[in-house]
Order: structure tokens, then C-alpha cells, then sequence
């Protein structure tokens, strides 16, 4: 097991980046999946608001796994980028055309 002297500064650069970008990544991703799902669910509104903030823990945790098991920091941003943008292009579409059920 490596002790803290022999670690050096550009892996604990990595790990903080990851802890960084799960946690904003993945609060970004609950987030405006919470939006859109409480949008597009066919519930009424206080139903599909609830349901949708119960899936907003699993997507954060999804999230936090994804990001620690990537091979590198770039992949881990690509991964959560994708969705967080396509999320958000919907979650734009949805309030801009005024789509929802």
C-alpha cells in the first residue's frame, strides 16, 4: 500500500478532478434530468415532480460511479458532458416551445 509520501501531485490533481466533477457533473446531470422528466412524465404535476427528484438520486449516483470508473478525467468529462448537453438542448426545446403533458 502506498503511503501519502510517494503519491504524487498530478494524482492527487486526477482524484481531486474527479471528486470535482462528480460533484458539480453530477449535480448538473440529476438536475436537469429532474427538469425534464418533471416536464415529459405523464403524471400530474406534483406526481411527475416527485418521481422525477426520486430518480434525480439514482442519476447522481450513476453519475459518481461513472466518473470513478473511467480509464481517464477526459473520458469522465466526455461522458458526462454528452448527456448533461443533451439534457439540456431538451430541457431548452421543452420551455422554449412549451411542450409538456
Amino acid at each position: 500500500m502506498a503511503t501519502g509520501r510517494t503519491l504524487g501531485r498530478g494524482y492527487r490533481a486526477a482524484v481531486a478532478g474527479r471528486v470535482l466533477l462528480a460533484l458539480v457533473g453530477g449535480y448538473a446531470l440529476a438536475a436537469l434530468a429532474t427538469a425534464v422528466l418533471s416536464l415529459t412524465l405523464p403524471l400530474d404535476p406534483a406526481e411527475a415532480v416527485t418521481v422525477a427528484t426520486l430518480l434525480s438520486f439514482a442519476v447522481m449516483a450513476v453519475a459518481v460511479l461513472f466518473v470513478f470508473a473511467a480509464r481517464s478525467l477526459h473520458v469522465a468529462t466526455l461522458w458526462l458532458g454528452l448527456p448533461i448537453g443533451a439534457l439540456g438542448l431538451g430541457l431548452w426545446l421543452l420551455v422554449r416551445t412549451g411542450g409538456s403533458t
